[in-house]
């Protein structure tokens, strides 16, 4: 009985605990209407603006490590770097009469991708490096030779 009243005056005292929603650990935001909702994907309309969305995410989010948020042109990117089973949320900032909100779920289609791309890049940049040291290697070696041509004459 004690545990149950003790539990009851946690929830009355901190109603945040109590109405927190979330979408595979994300916070949700609570004024809203579910557009689509599956297994690894949220997408939801909300009355409020873009900023204060942006907002709700940066104190939801303040204390968590590995968070980046990107401002672009026509949205808001908040990207887990970590282990959460969430990937990525978008919020849109063309829609007037308050936000979209997007929730995905980290997948390795993603993982794999970046993997793949670094490991092309990587082969890249050395085949650049290559090649300007085989040309840098032509132009010194005719310098030399010239001066070597240059001596022998002279």
């Amino acid at each position: 009985m004690k545990k149950t009243a003790l539990l009851f005056l946690i929830l009355l005292l901190f109603p945040a605990i109590s109405n927190a929603e979330d979408f595979l650990g994300a916070p949700v935001v609570n004024q809203g209407k579910e557009n689509l909702r599956t297994d690894a994907r949220l997408e939801m309309k909300t009355p409020l603006s873009h900023d204060e969305v942006v907002l709700f995410y940066k104190e939801q989010l303040k204390d968590v490590p590995d968070i980046k948020f990107r401002n672009w042109k026509d949205s808001t990117y908040i990207e887990d770097d970590g282990a959460r089973p969430w990937h990525s949320i978008t919020i849109s900032k063309d829609d007037k009469d308050g936000a979209t909100i997007l929730i995905v779920k980290d997948n390795w289609t993603w993982i794999i991708g970046t993997l793949i791309l670094r490991y092309i890049g990587v082969f890249v940049v050395l085949m650049i490096v290559l090649l300007g040291m085989v040309v840098s290697g032509k132009i010194i070696s005719s310098f030399v030779r010239r001066a070597e041509a240059k001596k022998a004459a002279g």
